[in-house]
Formats: structure tokens, C-alpha cells, sequence
């Protein structure tokens, strides 16, 4: 993760699962709640601790998708295909089972709505995680800061927060990359540099841009947004490749 905190300063804790939600066949939502939580900013992370019986211990780094006005902390996990920790957690944790939290961490990749917008977010695969923390976070402040979504994943049933997103007040526009719903008249291809000019603000209104997802998607779009001409720094990019899962 970019922008990380200094690790030492920070302490793990022990939080409880409290809520599950399945997001899709493969992606689960745990909401825990932190004894001492000291807050957040939308956008930034925590590493999960899993500790096995033999001592061996795996830490993995997740968004947080809850805003900064909410108690409880949530993540959203993908379980990857033999990974050491996202298929329990997607597949074994319960509510009132205990887990190890050590953060928030990251303070690049944030949005608060003081820091107003136009605020496009571009996000592909489970990289929409801290974007929608930053789409509740507009939603539950009351904010009117001009927001936009362009979401790329691979099929219709592979959408993260499809109920939230359709009820979120801002734009939302999907392009499907393997396979597309009947009728569908939308994006059926990866984002490129068209796609961004039809579907964000110009360079000319300086949007600030939040681009997350897989390290290749995620350089694809920061260079074609910079080739359009928006500002280097007001394109922040978080990204994420093979961790063990």
C-alpha cells in the first residue's frame, strides 16, 4: 500500500465480528467492532492478523469500506484462489469471532470533504473498496461535492455494493470487461483514455482523482489521465498485485 503509516507507532488490537454481508460468490464484507477504535479517514487500511495453532502467523492489508461517521470498522475481502488468509475470512469467520486489527494506516490516499472535489473516483475489481468509503463518507456528511464512479470489473455479478451504489446520488458508470448483462448498451471494454474523457471531467475543472485496483489497471489510467492533462498531483493512485492472498 502507498502512503503507509510508520508500523511501529502502531499497536495491534482485538476486535469482534459483529455484522457479515456477502457482496458477491466470492467477496464478503466483515464489520467488527474495535474496542478504543481512534478513527478514521476514508481511504485508508488496516492489517489483519491470523494466527495459527503452530505459532505461524499471516498479515494481509485491507481497505477500509466504512466512513469515517460509522463505529464499527469494516473490510471487504476477496478470497483468492489457494490464499494463506482471504478464504477464511470469506469463508470461516463468523459473527463473534475475534480478530487481530493493527491501524487505520495511510494518510496519501484520503478524501475528506473539506478537501471538496470534483471528485472522480476510477476503480476496477475489488479496488472500488476505499472509493465507496469515500462515497458513504460524502453520503453520510450531507455533502453536495461533485462525485463520479467509473467502475470497471469483469461481469455484472462480480459488482461490489451494487444496492449501495445504486442508492449513492452520484454517477456511476460500469464498463464490463469479460461479460455483460442482456441488453446491456454500456462499456464493455477496459478503461482507456476515451472512456475517461467521456466519462470524468476535464483537466480544465481539475478534478481530484482517485484511481484504484490492480498495479497494471491502476498505472494504465494514471498515465492516460496524466496524457489528458490532469495535474500529477491531483491523480492519487492506490494499488495492489500478488500477495499470497
Amino acid at each position: 500500500m502507498e502512503g503507509t503509516a510508520v508500523l511501529g507507532r502502531l499497536t495491534w488490537q482485538v476486535g469482534s465480528v459483529v455484522d457479515t454481508r456477502k457482496e458477491t460468490s466470492r467477496v464478503k464484507t466483515l464489520v467488527v467492532d474495535v474496542p478504543g477504535w481512534r478513527g478514521h479517514l476514508a481511504g485508508q487500511h488496516v492489517d489483519v492478523r491470523l494466527t495459527a495453532e503452530d505459532g505461524y502467523q499471516a498479515v494481509r492489508s485491507y481497505s477500509i469500506a466504512s466512513p469515517p461517521e460509522e463505529a464499527h470498522v469494516a473490510i471487504t475481502v476477496e478470497g483468492l484462489d489457494n490464499g494463506e488468509v482471504s478464504p477464511y475470512l470469506v469463508e470461516d469467520v463468523q459473527v463473534g469471532d475475534a480478530l487481530e486489527f493493527r491501524g487505520p494506516i495511510g494518510g496519501y490516499f484520503t478524501w475528506d470533504i473539506s478537501n471538496g472535489g470534483p471528485l472522480a473516483l476510477v476503480g476496477g475489481g475489488s479496488g472500488v473498496v476505499p472509493l465507496v468509503a469515500m462515497i458513504r463518507h460524502r453520503l453520510s456528511a450531507g455533502s453536495d461535492v461533485p462525485a463520479r464512479l467509473l467502475y470497471s470489473v469483469r461481469s455484472a455479478e462480480e459488482v461490489i455494493y451494487r444496492e449501495d451504489l445504486d442508492r449513492a446520488g452520484i454517477e456511476v458508470k460500469y464498463t464490463y470487461t469479460r461479460s455483460h448483462p442482456p441488453g446491456w448498451t454500456g462499456y464493455q471494454r477496459r478503461v482507456d483514455r476515451a472512456m475517461l474523457e467521456d466519462v470524468l471531467w476535464s483537466a480544465a475543472e481539475r478534478p481530484l482523482i482517485y484511481v484504484c485496483g490492480p498495479t497494471a489497471f491502476v498505472e494504465a489510467v494514471a498515465g492516460d489521465l496524466v496524457a489528458l492533462g490532469h495535474e500529477p498531483a491531483r491523480v492519487k493512485t492506490e494499488r495492489f498485485g500478488p500477495t499470497g492472498g
